[in-house]
This record gives C-alpha cells, sequence and structure tokens, in this order.
C-alpha cells in the first residue's frame, strides 16, 4: 500500500508542472493586455498635482493618459545615466543626477515629451581599486534599450528617443538599437497599409556634439580638457547641486587631477593611489557648469524636432 501510494505521489508531481505550463497565465497587474485605453474617470485626477509634470516615475497613470492622449505628449525620451568612480570629488551617481535634471529640462522645452526614468547604469567594468563603478556590457545595454523603447510603444507613445550621459555604448548600441526599431515599425507600417505612425531615434548630439565643442571652448580659453571627471563633469555638477556639497566635494578640488603624483624617492615607500580623475578638474566652475549643461539642453532640443519633422515628411 505504501509502495501504491507514493507512486501516486510522484506522478502527481510530475503532472503539476505540465499542468502550469498549459494553463493560461494571467497578466500581473500594470502588464499590457491588448485591450484598448479608456480615459480615466474625473475623479482620478488631483487638484493638487504639482504642474508642468514631464517625468513618468513622478505621475500618476491618469496624468500619462492625459498627458499623451489630451495633451500631445507622444514623445517618450529614453535617457541612461551610469555609476561609476569620478574622481575623489565626485559622487559615483554623477552620470545618472546629470542625465535626471538634463532630460527633464529637455521635456519641458520641447513640450511634448515625456522623460522616462533615468537607467542608471551603461557599459562599463567595476574596479576594486576606485570602487565606484557598476557597469553593464554592451550586449545588455542594447537589450535594455529594445526593451524599455518597445514597452513605451505599448503604453501609447508614438516617437522614442534615445540618448546617453555616459561614452559606453555610444553611438554604435543606441544607433543599432533605433534602427532595428525604426525598420521594424516601418515594415509593419507597410504591411498594414499606411503611413509609419511609430518612430524611434537615437539623439546624439546630446553626449557627442555637446561635449566635442565644449572641449573646445575649452581650449579658447587655455583651460585644460579631459576625458574622465575633469573640469566639463565637474563644472556641471557643481552648477546642479546649488548651495550644496551633494554631489561634487568643492573642497577637494585641489585634487581633481590624473596621475598619481610624484612617485617616492624610497622604492619601499607606500605608492600614491590615483585619483581617477583623466585629466585636470581643478579650475571647474559653477558658470562652466551651467555653459555645460545648457549645452546638452539645446543640442538635444535642436536634433529630437528635427528628427520629428522629417518623420511627418510627405516622402516618408
Amino acid at each position: 500500500m505504501k509502495r501504491v501510494t507514493l507512486t501516486v505521489c510522484v506522478l502527481l508531481a510530475a503532472a503539476v508542472p505540465a499542468v502550469a505550463q498549459t494553463a493560461p497565465q494571467t497578466p500581473p497587474a500594470g502588464r499590457a493586455t491588448g485591450a484598448p485605453a479608456s480615459p480615466p474617470p474625473a475623479s482620478y485626477f488631483s487638484k493638487s498635482a504639482p504642474p508642468d509634470l514631464v517625468e513618468f516615475e513622478m505621475m500618476t497613470w491618469p496624468e500619462v493618459y492625459r498627458a499623451i492622449h489630451d495633451r500631445g505628449k507622444t514623445t517618450a525620451l529614453v535617457y541612461t545615466g551610469g555609476t561609476e568612480q569620478r574622481g575623489p570629488q565626485n559622487v559615483n551617481g554623477g552620470h545618472t543626477l546629470m542625465a535626471k535634471a538634463t532630460v527633464k529640462a529637455i521635456a519641458l522645452k520641447l513640450g511634448n515629451a515625456i522623460a522616462l526614468p533615468v537607467l542608471p547604469y551603461s557599459p562599463n567594468g567595476a574596479s576594486a581599486a576606485l570602487p565606484g563603478t557598476i557597469g553593464l556590457t554592451n550586449e545588455l545595454l542594447g537589450a535594455m534599450l529594445e526593451q524599455i523603447a518597445e514597452q513605451a510603444i505599448i503604453t501609447g507613445f508614438k516617437n522614442v528617443i534615445l540618448m546617453g550621459d555616459h561614452g559606453g555604448g555610444q553611438p554604435r548600441v543606441y544607433a543599432e538599437v533605433a534602427k532595428k526599431l525604426e525598420d521594424k515599425y516601418a515594415a509593419k507600417a507597410q504591411a498594414e497599409g499606411h503611413a509609419q505612425d511609430i518612430h524611434v531615434y537615437f539623439c546624439d548630439e546630446v553626449y557627442a556634439k555637446a561635449q566635442g565643442d565644449f572641449e573646445k571652448y575649452l581650449q579658447s580659453q587655455n583651460l585644460p580638457t579631459s576625458s574622465h571627471a575633469g573640469i566639463q563633469d565637474t563644472s556641471e555638477m557643481m552648477y546642479l547641486q546649488g548651495s550644496t556639497n551633494d554631489y561634487t566635494r568643492v573642497d577637494l578640488l585641489p585634487v581633481a587631477f590624473g596621475g598619481r603624483g610624484q612617485q617616492p624617492a624610497d622604492p619601499n615607500a607606500p605608492r600614491p593611489v590615483s585619483s581617477g580623475v583623466s585629466g585636470d578638474g581643478r579650475q571647474s566652475t559653477v558658470a562652466l557648469g551651467k555653459m555645460a549643461f545648457d549645452n546638452k539642453v539645446t543640442y538635444a532640443v535642436a536634433q529630437i524636432q528635427r528628427l520629428l519633422a522629417g518623420s511627418k515628411s510627405p516622402d516618408r
């Protein structure tokens, strides 16, 4: 009898996974079900909501619905930040902090866009010697950008703009994802017999052009250029932190330069520790930070407006 009971239990245990695999799955709350969007009732809107809402994470779902369907905010801005060491003077989340401020300003200036939550990781590699970096691979970033863009489209956005504050993955990963999805929705529209109404673009000027032109300005002023944690990033973080010391430890500017310093005469003495700076950030200022920030916003807005105008061209 015990043997029969044991056999039945084993058969039931084997059958449970099979049933679980074939049973219809109920999507969790929040997952797209394919049902048409319905306007939320007036009772779902707060009378005390902040004005000029453009940050997806700071909005309720009815506010997002109204922004897309009633107020023409049909462009989603997907901006990546980054988590990496930024010298002894800057906090590790600098790219993400700058990205959040930048993408919000871009959305406000465009008037037809919503900024999605900033992705705080980008292609990079961790280091035990300079413990401030947590990175992704290019492949993982590409998969995440593609998934986020597709989710934004399901939500109701008609245009998705990919941008990044960190150089990792630029331009290749962003450009490849944008082209893949743009081609997908072009083919879909053609198969359905209508003009393409969903677009995905890569805005590169917010990073490459803005950074390049700022470096040229530094050279014209006989100021040092840098590739990491130098004047541009440090100044921008000083500008964004206002009167606080939250983003940049201003008292550490005297040590915000690259290299390991002078080697000790005694070969047995401890070697100087790398600062993590590639370049020289000692002459960073709030005024330079405002210039760098404004350039990024201005260049991005202009390029995005050109991209969106091109999507409406009758030749497309």
